[in-house]
């Protein structure tokens, strides 16, 4: 019997055959590709997730960079940030954490920007940069007010070496103490109302100076002899053996932060331009700035001083030097600041039973 065979149908079949081979050979083409290959969906996904990350970085690099372009008419806003400009730096972690998370190749990449603007600001703070020499050591301590030992605070400080020392937040009640157990080692001081300056040379043409606590009217109608009982400002002069150094004590007014208000100022920003004038009108080639200016260098309030002095902690130091609070320091408010003279070392001196902790400079001619 013969057989009879289908050509039609043998044919369709081979061809629809060939069709389905065809996607699955296309299927396990696109499937192999190697995890990360450009045009891959994986790799396409690693530039297109943590734009949010992305975003936030940038915009923490252009505050870094553009800090001072921050207004103060609200709150004081400007000011508040460049308090605190040191530790936005955590924020580069935090983020970075965040793109490895994401596995965002665009967040990482944006990081560059603040990483950059950080190191450029304070890169600097983070080498020693001291010498050995020095022909006079200055230290700067704000005392506090409700010291429970201030005769523990003083015998620390004649202990710490320093040529030239001193002392803000004098309270009346202390004030003997701190004379008594400081005489021996300065045989030479002068107190003008709460700030004083303790020193191994003698001094002359010391007075008061007007770092605007009594602004106003009011203020222009007190006596001085009312005045200089809470005056927190003076300048001497000492005659080292290298030659005269004006010196410059002060402790500027407070500020608070306030939820609603921002950052209160006004009076610390009115006592900064003060001092200001007063240190660039001094004849002295030699001046050296010490006290509690309860600011930041980095903030704009001191652009009157900081133009004319350099930070002997930034030139000479090694680190940030934060002396605030002295339990746990996040900050530099109190200031060692010279000009005609170079920084050779600066540091900061251990707590002494103050809210703030000394700080110390060894400067040459």
């Amino acid at each position: 019997m013969a057989t009879q065979v289908d050509t039609g149908n043998t044919a369709d079949a081979a061809a629809e055959e060939r069709t389905q081979d065809a996607a699955d050979t296309a299927e396990k083409s696109r499937t192999s590709r190697t995890p990360g290959t450009p045009g891959t969906p994986r790799a396409s996904g690693i530039w297109r997730r943590g734009r949010v990350l992305a975003t936030a970085a940038l915009l923490l690099g252009l505050l870094l960079l553009l800090h001072a372009s921050v207004p103060n008419r609200i709150g004081n806003l400007g000011s508040l940030i460049e308090t605190f400009l040191p530790w936005c730096g955590l924020l580069v972690p935090l983020l970075l954490a965040g793109a490895l998370l994401r596995r965002s190749a665009t967040a990482v990449i944006a990081l560059l920007l603040p990483v950059v603007a950080w190191l450029n600001l304070f890169g600097g703070l983070l080498t020693d940069k001291s010498h050995p020499g020095g022909d006079l050591t200055v230290a700067s301590h704000n005392v506090g007010a409700d010291n429970p030992d201030p005769a523990g605070t003083a015998r620390a400080l004649a202990r710490s070496g320093a040529d030239v020392l001193a002392l803000e937040e004098l309270a009346a009640p202390a004030r003997g103490t701190y004379e008594k157990e400081l005489a021996q080692a300065y045989p030479h001081h002068t107190v003008q109302g709460t700030v004083g300056l303790w020193s191994r040379f003698p001094l002359s043409d010391t007075r008061p100076v007007d770092v605007a606590m009594d602004a106003g009217p009011l203020g222009d109608a007190k006596p001085a002899e009312v005045k200089m009982a809470y005056n927190r400002g003076m300048r001497t002069t000492v005659t080292t053996d290298q030659g005269p150094l004006a010196v410059y004590v002060a402790h500027l007014g407070s500020v608070r932060v306030n939820p609603r208000a921002g950052l209160s100022s006004g009076r610390r920003d009115a006592g900064a331009q003060s001092l200001g004038q007063a240190v660039a009108a001094e004849e002295n080639e030699r001046v050296v700035l010490l006290g509690d200016l309860n600011g930041t260098l980095d903030d704009r309030a001191y652009a009157g001083i900081t133009s004319r002095m350099e930070s002997a902690q930034e030139a000479a130091g090694a680190g940030f030097g934060f002396s605030w609070p002295a339990s746990f320091p996040v900050v530099r408010i109190d200031q060692i600041l010279v000009r005609g003279v170079k920084p050779e070392s600066a540091w900061v001196l251990p707590a002494s039973g103050s809210d703030h902790r000394p700080v110390a400079a060894r400067v040459s001619w």
